[in-house]
């Protein structure tokens, strides 16, 4: 690869006083820790929806961080999802989720479908905080990180995999010549 991969980090909520800040930061701050990636934030609460679509055809893989909403992901990231088509295709995304009870992987489970649809791939392995909120102190670090940190190390691994392989790919034949 000539360029580092870069990864749009996706924020799901655009809720006022929104916990998805929280997630992102240790997000990120996982993703400096681990490397292989150059981080972009997209978050739906920007007013420009067109540069918004330019960092998503941008970038070479994705982290969604998204809530669950009544048993679902929040209305403003399928919009954000929606207003790009192309710029999806053949590029991994992966989740970290959080919520109550079941840690947002409902939410996670529907977004699968979506961007297959998109022509994305779905990373297998995912990262969830059930009860977020009791996960995290007061300075947005994690109480016992020792479980999330492993799941994140190994999804990581596997997004880089990915990145590298469909960007390699993407590279050799655009991807809409495949059809």
């Amino acid at each position: 690869m000539h360029h580092p991969l870069r990864l749009g980090l996706i924020y799901g909520s655009t809720r006022t006083g929104r916990f998805c800040d929280t997630i992102a930061a240790w997000i990120r701050e996982r993703v400096e820790i681990d490397g292989g990636f150059e981080l972009d934030p997209i978050d739906p609460q920007a007013a420009d929806l067109p540069a918004l679509i330019e960092k998503i055809g941008q970038a070479d893989a994705f982290i969604v961080a998204t809530p669950e909403y009544n048993h679902s992901f929040p209305a403003p990231l399928k919009e954000l999802i929606d207003a790009a088509k192309a710029e999806w295709e053949a590029k991994p995304v992966a989740f970290v989720s959080y919520g109550g009870v079941s840690g947002g992987l409902r939410a996670v489970e529907h977004l699968r479908g979506v961007f297959a649809e998109l022509h994305a791939v779905g990373i297998r392995d995912t990262v969830s905080f059930a009860s977020a909120w009791e996960q995290f102190d007061a300075e947005g670090r994690l109480r016992n990180p020792e479980r999330a940190e492993r799941s994140m190390r190994l999804m990581l691994g596997r997004l880089v995999w990915w990145s590298l392989a469909l960007s390699e790919a993407r590279a050799v034949r655009p991807y809409g010549e495949a059809a």
